[in-house]
């Protein structure tokens, strides 16, 4: 067998490996997904839940001052009420004009967090709701990729202990050539050779669709020597009926 034929083999049980794979990444993909939805939504959910925690005790503060203000202004009522001059009555009113304009904010204050929490809450409800979702598809993917991994892990084996005989006869600078495109092209590093007119000697790679001249054919034909498109480099290859088309004696 030539080396090209020899790569060929190679390049079919990788392309069913890379399918195969492919399945799974795909599966791992959906579950990365919702994995990072997932965080996301925790990150905003334990960004409220901190912002409720700093609005709850400022609000309860703003409350606390509220009443010690209250507190402090029925005293000075008090005094008030027993002051022996006026000029005593006239200053404690003007303190306790002033206190009740500090728990006036205070209680606006306690009043906008009191707000702010309630929206906060709203927000959290449908947060949690939507975590609880997130959770569920979390799961879904997971056994999605349980079951990918469970529906390709034979025949995976199995492909990739033929790859290892297959390859055993190919040369190493063949390999490194085909490896090379494997990285940079995957199932288009190799392409056969269409059939344009073959009256006219007119034939297109199966890659990129380009000309190519009649000497790729020929060297695939006399000998299967390692053969590139002049466009896009790909490893040129000849189906079988394509060859049986090209034999001497095939209609034309």
């Amino acid at each position: 067998m030539t080396v090209t034929g020899k790569l060929v083999r190679v390049y079919q049980v990788d392309k069913q490996i890379r399918g195969l794979k492919s399945r799974l990444r795909a599966a791992e993909r959906f579950l990365a997904e919702q994995t990072r939805l997932l965080g996301e939504l925790e990150a905003k959910k334990g960004a409220i839940e901190g912002q409720l925690r700093q609005l709850t005790a400022s609000a309860s503060n703003e409350e606390g001052e509220a009443a010690r203000v209250s507190e402090r202004v029925d005293e000075l009522r008090e005094r008030m009420n027993n002051a022996r001059t006026n000029k005593e009555y006239k200053a404690l009113l003007t303190e306790v004009n002033t206190l009740k304009e500090e728990r006036s904010k205070h209680e606006d204050g306690a009043i906008e967090r009191l707000e702010k929490i309630e929206v906060l809450r709203t927000q959290l409800v449908e947060i949690e709701s939507q975590h609880s979702e997130r959770v569920r598809m979390k799961d879904v993917a997971q056994s999605a990729r349980k079951e990918r991994e469970a529906e390709i892990k034979d025949r995976l084996v199995a492909l990739e202990g033929e790859r290892g005989e297959v390859i055993a006869d190919v040369p190493n600078s063949a390999l490194q050539t085909y490896a090379e495109l494997v990285e940079h092209r995957e199932d288009e590093a190799m392409a056969p050779i269409e059939i344009e007119d073959r009256k006219r000697h007119e034939f297109t790679c199966g890659s990129c669709m380009m000309s190519l001249p009649i000497e790729s054919m020929s060297a695939l034909l006399s000998h299967g020597s390692l053969t590139r498109c002049v466009s896009c480099g790909c490893i040129l290859y000849l189906e079988e009926n394509t060859r049986e088309a090209m034999a001497p004696g095939a209609k034309k």
